[in-house]
This record gives C-alpha cells, sequence and structure tokens, in this order.
C-alpha cells in the first residue's frame, strides 16, 4: 500500500509539473505577443498619418489579447493600455464613441481585475469621463440605458450606402457575434438576430426611412436574451449576400436589384470580368480602408501568381465521405491554372502538380523565389460538427475569435516550427507590410466565391473574410490568402465536391476573384489608344 501511495503521489507530482510547464509556456506566449501590441500602439501614436481607425484595430487587438489570455498576468495591463489608447484616440478624432469605448474598458478592468495596481486609477477614470459627458449625451433625450452585461457585444453604427451593382448595409460592433438571418416574404423582409448584443443608445429601438432603392427601411428592436434584431424592409430584391470583415468587426449586406440579377446558368471561364486590355490607365480604386497602399500609389499591377493546393504526399489534410482535402484541393488548382493561362499576360507557378509533400515554409519560398505576385492557397474546411458548411477566406493577422483559431491550428499542424520560432512569427506578422492588399484579395476571393458557387448550391453560406495566423503565409512577400472552398465534413457539400461540374465552378470561381483584384489594383480602359 505505501509503494502505491508513493506512485500516486509521484504520478501527481508529474502532473503538477507538467501543469505548470504548460502555463508556464502560456505566460511566454501571452508576453510575447502583449509587447507586440505594445509595440504596434507606439507605432500608431507616433504617425502623424494614423487615423481613428489604425487606433481602433490596435484597441480591437488588446480587446481579443484579454479574451484570449484572461488570467494571464498582462491581461489587466492590455485592458489598461486599451482604454488609454481610446481616449487618446477622442482627443485625436473627436469621436464620442471612442470616449464610450474607453469607459467601457475602464469598467471592465476595474470589475474583472479587482486586485490589479490600475483598479483605483480606472475607477476615477470612469468617474471623470461620465461627468465629461455633453448635455446632449445625459439629456432627456439620450437616457441612459441598462449596462450591456460582460459577455455582451455593443452595435456602434448602422449604414446605407447605395452602389453601382448593390445596395450596402453594414452593421458595426465592437466585436464579433453570433447572428442568425432568414428572408421573409408578405412583407419582403430580411432579418438578423445578434445574439448577446446591446447597441448604443442612439440606435435603441431605432427606425431608418429611405425614398427609394430596393432597401426602404432599416428598423431595430430588442428581443428577449440580449437579443438585438435588425429588421431590412426590401423592395425589388433579387438576391443578396451576407460577409462579415474585420477590425472593426462588420456584417455586411448586399442586396442586388432584381432587374440586375445574374443568370443562374454555369458562369463561363471568361465572364466573371473582362480581361485587361492595352489602353489608357484610369484612377484605381482605393483600399477597404479608403486609403491608397504603397502598391496602389506605386501603380502596380498582377501578372504571376502561385496556386499553393493545400497538404499532400504523408499530409493528406482532412478527409470524410472518400473525399481526400490533398487530393480535391490539387484537382482545383490545377483547373484554376489552366483558367489562368487563357488570360492575357498571366503567368502561373504551382506549388504542387502531383500528391507531393511540401513543408508550409517551402511554398511561400517558391512564390518568393519566382517573385510572384499574389499567392493563393486552396483548402477545404472540415468540422466535428457535420451541419458546418460553407467558404471562407483568411489573410495573415492574428485570429479573433476560437472558429479562426481552430481552422489555423488544424492547418498549421503539419509546421516543424519549434517554440523558439515564436518570437520571430509573431514579429513578421506584427510586421506585415502587405496587410491591406491582402484583406481586399481574400474579399475579392471571398465575394466570387459566394457568387460563382450559389448557382451550383443555392444553400452555400458566406463565412466571410478573416484573419489568422497560418504558417503557409507567413514569409511570403506579396499579397497573399487561404480560401477554405467548402467542407467536405458536411454531407452536401461533399456530395457536390465529388463532381466535376463542382470543382470546375469552384475554380472558375477563383478566377474570377482573381480578375476582379487585378483590375482593381490598375484598371486600363478597353478602347486602345489612337
Amino acid at each position: 500500500m505505501r509503494s502505491s501511495g508513493r506512485g500516486l503521489a509521484a504520478a501527481a507530482l508529474l502532473f503538477a509539473l507538467a501543469g505548470a510547464e504548460a502555463g508556464l509556456h502560456a505566460q511566454t506566449a501571452a508576453g510575447v505577443r502583449y509587447e507586440a501590441l505594445i509595440e504596434q500602439e507606439l507605432s500608431v501614436s507616433k504617425s502623424a498619418e494614423s487615423t481613428a481607425g489604425d487606433f481602433r484595430v490596435v484597441i480591437n487587438r488588446y480587446w481579443s489579447f484579454v479574451r484570449q489570455h484572461p488570467t494571464s498576468g498582462y491581461a489587466d495591463n492590455a485592458l489598461w493600455q486599451a482604454a488609454g489608447l481610446s481616449m487618446e484616440t477622442f482627443a485625436r478624432f473627436g469621436e464620442e464613441r471612442d470616449t464610450y469605448r474607453a469607459i467601457q474598458l475602464f469598467q471592465w478592468l476595474r470589475d474583472q481585475y479587482p486586485h490589479s495596481s490600475f483598479t483605483a486609477r480606472a475607477s476615477a477614470h470612469v468617474e471623470q469621463l461620465a461627468a465629461a459627458q455633453t448635455p446632449a449625451q445625459t439629456g432627456p433625450e439620450a437616457r441612459p440605458q441598462p449596462q450591456p452585461a460582460a459577455t455582451d457585444s455593443t452595435i456602434r453604427a448602422v449604414h446605407r450606402e447605395v452602389l453601382p451593382e448593390v445596395v450596402r448595409v453594414t452593421i458595426e460592433l465592437d466585436r464579433e457575434v453570433p447572428f442568425y438571418q432568414e428572408r421573409l416574404d408578405g412583407p419582403a423582409r430580411l432579418f438578423f438576430d445578434l445574439k448577446s448584443t446591446r447597441t448604443i443608445p442612439a440606435l435603441v429601438d431605432a427606425t431608418f426611412r429611405y425614398d427609394s432603392d430596393v432597401i426602404r427601411h432599416i428598423r431595430l428592436g430588442r428581443h428577449p436574451n440580449n437579443t438585438t434584431r435588425i429588421v431590412l424592409d426590401l423592395d425589388g430584391v433579387g438576391r443578396y449576400s451576407v460577409f462579415t470583415l474585420y477590425n472593426p468587426y462588420r456584417i455586411v449586406i448586399d442586396s442586388e436589384r432584381a432587374t440586375s440579377v445574374a443568370s443562374t446558368a454555369p458562369i463561363a471561364p471568361h465572364a466573371p470580368v473582362a480581361p485587361i486590355t492595352p489602353g489608357r490607365p484610369i484612377t484605381p480604386s482605393a483600399n477597404w480602408s479608403g486609403k491608397f497602399s504603397v502598391a496602389r500609389q506605386l501603380g502596380l499591377g498582377v501578372s504571376r501568381i502561385v496556386i499553393d493546393a493545400g497538404h499532400g504526399g504523408h499530409d493528406p489534410g482532412a478527409s470524410a465521405f472518400s473525399i481526400s482535402e490533398s487530393e480535391l484541393v490539387l484537382d482545383v488548382a490545377l483547373r484554376l491554372e489552366k483558367l489562368l493561362l487563357q488570360q492575357p499576360g498571366m503567368e502561373v507557378v504551382m506549388t504542387r502538380r502531383t500528391n507531393a509533400y511540401l513543408s508550409l515554409e517551402e511554398r511561400t519560398e517558391i512564390a518568393n523565389r519566382d517573385s510572384a505576385d499574389l499567392f493563393l492557397s486552396i483548402h477545404a474546411n472540415a468540422s466535428a460538427n457535420n451541419t458546418a458548411r460553407g467558404v471562407e477566406t483568411y489573410f495573415l493577422n492574428f485570429a479573433l475569435n476560437p472558429q479562426a483559431e481552430a481552422v489555423a491550428a488544424r492547418e498549421n499542424a503539419a509546421s516543424g516550427r519549434t517554440m523558439n520560432s515564436l518570437p520571430g512569427i509573431i514579429k513578421a506578422i506584427t510586421l506585415n507590410s502587405k496587410l491591406n492588399e491582402s484583406r481586399d484579395f481574400a474579399a475579392s476571393i471571398q465575394r466570387a466565391l459566394v457568387r460563382g458557387m450559389r448557382p451550383g448550391n443555392t444553400a452555400i453560406k458566406d463565412l466571410g473574410v478573416k484573419q489568422a495566423p497560418f504558417m503557409v503565409l507567413i514569409g511570403a512577400a506579396m499579397p497573399s490568402v487561404l480560401a477554405e472552398i467548402s467542407f467536405v465534413t458536411n454531407p452536401q457539400e461533399a456530395r457536390l465536391l465529388k463532381t466535376s461540374a463542382y470543382r470546375q465552378r469552384i475554380a472558375e470561381s477563383l478566377l474570377a476573384g482573381i480578375l476582379r483584384y487585378q483590375q482593381s489594383l490598375k484598371k486600363v480602359q478597353v478602347t486602345a489608344l489612337k
């Protein structure tokens, strides 16, 4: 019995030591990421060209850090930095929502970390900021609303924009939330239920009316269990698409006018975007942020693209319903190569043409060695939940939600890197100079996938543009994205993925996204100069 007791004691000691080591690794990783965030904050604060949006990106990253490392010794520091940066944002740009955000962050620090050395100062800031609010904020027409629960997200703005092809509605929140959407008839309307959310005072039970064009009204209402319902009253809407963007988190709804609805016949390889022909250059479109990146300022274009079929060899990727991810994505990649080579002036480099294994690092090395202009890595998704479905596109950055973290962990499983690489990897992500163009490239690919694949899969789900630290994208010297083209673990999508027609449709959709991005960089008139 004594021997058994000693064995149990030894096992308990080993278990405790293993737990302590794991905790040490987690604390080290949190410290490295926190230091990277401090560097980002200093960079934004020192730059005279930084916008309010640039400040809010860093604030959101601090908040994401707290959500991911709530028990680390850096969590209260991150909240303090984020709240202080919110105050600085208000001081620079004068937008009241930044004061509101600072109050929220200070309150969270005060309530969730009562033993922090910052708690007393956080409480003082809450009182000072509340007292400094303008009469318009504290008058009867802006009566204080109940404070959101600790887990609630805040809906900060709802915008409607009339564009040439669609009418766009954008719902902006302070962080990602789950939502349910449904289209109803009699009368025609589209509604979104956003769980665990509250609105800013100006949006409580608000109704916005518009004179014409597809979206006639936007109505917000409160439902049980802290759910906000947003209803779009429709008039002459043909099709609509929903996608998400980040920094800040936004739900974007594009409603197409019924008269402009495209045919649901199979798309032709050259139909999505007209080929570029020699002509007079015209002004390129701005980035998603409304600015022009260095690439656009210099008038850079796209001619050579690397197509990377994920996994291969002894790394088959996800497998389900007799589908191997490595075989599937290679087939789609080869189809895409044929389509791209039909485009004038387009060169294609393939990372693999057979069932060969390449390390994640070798793939970007190929792109850099061949001086590629774009890097597209093609993958298929998987989930333990066989109802999960849809398409999503990633660009390189830190993950902002558990779903993105899980996908990155699965796709990075083949990496041979060790923990001593962590500081260098985080630095590479932090200093990612291609962020704006990669985000735009991802948005173009995502939109083209949803539009192009919907005729063959009416139940397709738009999972949006997301960000995550994919090893295959780190080190690429050009805009780089990773596309998850469907879930092999979903029975309905698996049936489609087994067909040649659906695989061809995916390739054609990817082509459309590449060409659309290419033309957004450097447009030319279709008539040649005389």
